[in-house]
């Protein structure tokens, strides 16, 4: 074997020539041996190597050059090993794309013709590609089918009438002839090829046809001009198609692979042979199924593997037949796909029938089967989510079967009351044991963010996979960010008191009676709280919202799964570990569990038979997108928090000062901070006024005016750009209103239904301003802040809900839980009650709310479960 490395510029470079003469260079440009030897190199290139080294060798840039004799079969690849993708998120790297069309895919239902609508959209997909500065490659499939569609006229137009109304002796049921498919392929390939030209020229792309047989590549000559060809045709972007030269092509060969070279067996080998021969990023074999399945697809229980390690995963799949159409099986494709990836190129087995597959893949999402190398790529899943699973540490073979769903939220549901007080009195312990470890973890992902100015990228522009620029997007991160991701020794203790507080109040909500009836004698019926099942939560940037979801979940006996932030991953990973820890002696420490693939989120979301309900903690860009792409699973939560305060005429001076202060200036990165504040208009230019500026000047916020107050101030500060925003900085707006009503009108109008305070002593001037204005929280005399689950006495919240179903406010353990009828009965029957045999009574009974009357509460399992 011999090679050819050429640095980046040849500045003391060694290269080792193809003869083995070792050639030791300078600069080149200044150094006169150098040229020679650059010059003998060069030669022996054009003597010895192919076309397409001979282009690697001139371009400039690290090459390297591998040939060999006829008999030892060698790929041209680099002497180093190539690495394949591992996780779906890195295919929009990919540069060279192989796509391969099953003859399913782009066959007529019945084999004779092409099926136009669907090539046309996998052309337009392939264009889209070519557009972004992709090489694209095509291995089609079709040309004996479009063949025997002429064939099959000429054949038909040169019969007698006789012999057209009779049923040939060699015909098939239905008086079609059978046609030899070499014939076919010989008159269907200029009639496929003329097809695809015009077709891509509806793009302004230009295509090349290249028929193959297996000689090709078992010619060493033939086989590097072939990838020569390729290579040339793509620098110049023009897309090539291949086929088999199914006009002239021999037998099989036999399945047995020489010297680590697949055999050809029929398209799918082919593509994976092209694929590592020109060294693609990726191959898609796209067929008439949705990927590698656990079994037949038709089988029941058979279920979709979105990721395939084959040394995993080998054992646990099963093949069924082939396609109605085509020379290969899924088998088939499951072995070339396997074979590529083992030589470095990443594959996906996807249905060509699904829309936009092709795109979809490239852009990371997920569709079909993606072969990986990664042994912890994590369970699917939808395998997590039904089993309250989420560990991502390991890989586990799905073998469960669906009554086996949600075993996380019954694990939990089965835990006595006092039990899971036990577990959130230990994590809260462990907070301040393990409080220096936790600091550690914080203080390394802060420096981190600081450090390589790492932009926070919304889980919104995450899930939004086709942006092209997100990996340029890159500044400091934002301060409102980073006050979220900072944790200190005073956040910890309050998150412990929390905790505590969880621990001691929660003891009876689940199963406790909220109505209890008597419907005949005999027959009564409770309705009993009861948990949702399993929760899905994703925040940002907000570590401390780990622990208190994880105490929330565990004693309403909720499964839960939890998605943080990239850039919070150290302190997620010791807190999630903190909450491991404390459920391992009474359930597996993985029923509350850590996503960890930012690529799983959008999986995750259309589960909707796994999950009840998604609750996102963060920015409104965040929790727009999630409820974009929730698949009718209930999102709870709010878009943004602009929090009003109305300083009424008749305000205590003082305290509105105080007010205003705390609301904006406690912790201006809250939800619950405000953003705006709005002046009764007879307060202007008066003494409070100034007072009130100085303040703010003196804590550094920065002031924009309303409209009215710029027009009202000759001098005053910039106009804000909208009376609707957060800023979660320390900056607001200041109005101007002519009264209460004035402010509960501007209130309704711009704010975001979070949190609305009154500052005022006129009573009937709060009544009003309280029961008019639309809410989840509306505050008379005392600040914004207090919209926080922990200072509601509801030990912490998972979130706060502006929606008007379900929950809305700080959302605590009782947010969390749903409810369900219980009637316990002696044998009645409805028909009794319809012929008058029993009567209905409908008596209330005592509640566990009814003043101490406490009745028999219910263990009770989530009727999701």
């Amino acid at each position: 074997m011999f090679q050819i490395r050429k640095g980046i510029n040849f500045t003391s470079k060694t290269l080792t020539c193809v003869c083995g003469r070792p050639l030791t260079v300078g600069t080149v440009q200044s150094n006169v041996e150098s040229r020679h030897h650059y010059a003998h190199a060069r030669q022996c290139v054009n003597q010895y190597a192919s076309p397409f080294s001979k282009r690697h060798f001139s371009s400039g840039g690290v090459r390297y050059l591998s040939a060999s004799d006829h008999s030892n079969r060698h790929l041209w690849t680099s002497p180093q090993q190539r690495v394949p993708f591992l996780a779906r998120s890195d295919l929009k790297k990919s540069k060279r794309i192989i796509v391969k069309l099953g003859s399913a895919v782009i066959t007529r239902e019945d084999e004779c013709g092409l099926a136009l609508g669907r090539l046309a959209s996998i052309i337009e997909q392939v264009g889209e590609l070519h557009s972004m500065g992709k090489q694209v490659l095509m291995v089609t499939s079709g040309a004996i089918a479009f063949g025997k569609q002429k064939l099959q006229q000429e054949i038909i137009m040169s019969m007698s009438m006789r012999q057209t109304i009779s049923n040939p002796p060699n015909g098939k049921a239905g008086g079609r002839p059978l046609i030899e498919p070499r014939a076919c392929a010989a008159v269907g390939q200029s009639g496929l090829m003329s097809l695809y030209e015009a077709m891509f020229n509806q793009y302004g792309i230009k295509t090349a046809q290249v028929l193959i047989t297996r000689p090709d590549f078992s010619h060493e000559e033939s086989r590097k001009n072939l990838i020569g060809t390729l290579d040339e045709l793509l620098q110049h972007n023009i897309i090539p198609i291949l086929n088999a030269n199914d006009a002239v092509a021999p037998p099989p060969e036999l399945d047995i692979d020489l010297q680590g070279v697949i055999s050809l067996k029929d398209n799918d080998s082919l593509a994976a042979r092209l694929a590592v021969e020109i060294r693609a990023n990726l191959m898609i074999l796209m067929s008439d199924v949705n990927g590698i399945y656990t079994g037949p697809p038709d089988l029941e229980g058979s279920r979709l593997l979105k990721t395939y390690c084959p040394s995993l995963d080998e054992t646990s799949v099963v093949f069924g037949s082939r396609s109605r159409v085509g020379t290969g099986g899924m088998d088939s494709k499951v072995r070339a796909a396997t074979w590529a990836l083992e030589n470095g190129v990443s594959s996906v087995i996807c249905n060509g029938l699904t829309d936009r597959a092709i795109t979809d893949i490239v852009h990371g999402k997920t569709v079909g089967t993606f072969f990986t190398k990664s042994r912890v790529s994590g369970t699917p899943v939808e395998i997590q989510a039904s089993n309250g699973l989420f560990s991502g540490l390991s890989f586990v073979i799905p073998s469960q079967h669906s009554n086996e769903a949600r075993d996380g939220s019954r694990l939990l549901q089965n835990l006595s009351p006092h039990e899971k007080s036990i577990i959130i009195h230990k994590l809260a312990d462990l907070l301040l044991e393990r409080q220096g470890d936790i600091l550690k973890a914080n203080q390394k992902d802060i420096n981190l963010a600081r450090r390589s100015k790492f932009i926070h990228i919304k889980q919104g522009d995450i899930l939004k996979a086709t942006q092209k620029d997100i990996n340029l997007a890159r500044r400091t991160l934002d301060s409102v960010m980073l006050a979220r991701l900072i944790l200190n020794e005073k956040k910890l203790h309050t998150l412990h008191d929390g905790l505590k507080q969880i621990a001691d109040s929660s003891s009876d909500i689940v199963g406790r009676v909220l109505r209890h009836t008597q419907i005949s004698e005999g027959l009564v019926l409770k309705q009993i709280t009861a948990p949702m099942g399993v929760l899905l939560v994703i925040f940002e940037s907000r570590p401390d919202a780990l622990p208190q979801v994880a105490s929330l979940a565990i004693a309403s006996g909720n499964g839960l799964l939890l998605k943080g932030g990239k850039e919070a991953t150290n302190t997620n990973e010791i807190l999630h570990s903190l909450v491991q820890e404390a459920l391992e002696p009474f359930v597996p420490a993985t029923t509350i569990s850590l996503v960890s693939k930012r690529e799983d989120i959008e999986d995750l979301l259309q589960l909707s038979e796994f999950i009840d309900l998604v609750i996102p903690r963060g920015s409104s860009d965040l929790v727009k997108t999630i409820q974009e792409k929730s698949k009718g699973i209930p999102v709870l939560g709010h878009s943004e928090g602009v929090c009003h305060v109305y300083i009424d005429k008749e305000a205590d001076k003082e305290m509105a000062l105080r007010i205003v202060r705390d609301s904006k200036c406690d912790y201006p990165a809250a939800c619950n901070s405000a953003e705006t504040v709005l002046i009764n208009k007879s307060l202007l230019k008066t003494e409070f006024f100034d007072e009130l500026w100085d303040m703010l000047k003196s804590e550094g916020v920065k002031i924009h005016s309303g409209p009215r107050m710029a027009s009202s101030l000759k001098f005053g500060p910039t106009q804000a750009l909208s009376l609707h925003k957060e800023y979660g900085d320390l900056e607001l707006t200041l109005e101007l209103v002519d009264n209460v009503n004035d402010a509960i009108n501007h209130i309704n109008k711009y704010s975001s239904s979070h949190t609305d305070t009154i500052v005022t002593e006129n009573d009937d001037a709060a009544k009003t301003f309280m029961s008019s204005v639309d809410s989840a929280c509306v505050f008379h005399n005392a600040s914004t802040r207090f919209s926080d689950g922990y200072r509601f006495g509801l030990g912490a919240e998972v979130g706060i809900s502006t929606s008007r179903i379900h929950a809305r406010g700080p959302v605590g353990v009782e947010g969390l839980l749903t409810t369900k009828w219980v009637l316990q009965g002696q044998g009645q029957v409805v028909e009794d009650f319809s012929k008058g045999i029993l009567t209905y009574t409908h008596r209330q009974l005592p509640t566990d709310n009814d003043n101490g009357q406490i009745t028999e509460s219910v263990n009770v399992q989530s009727e999701t479960a």
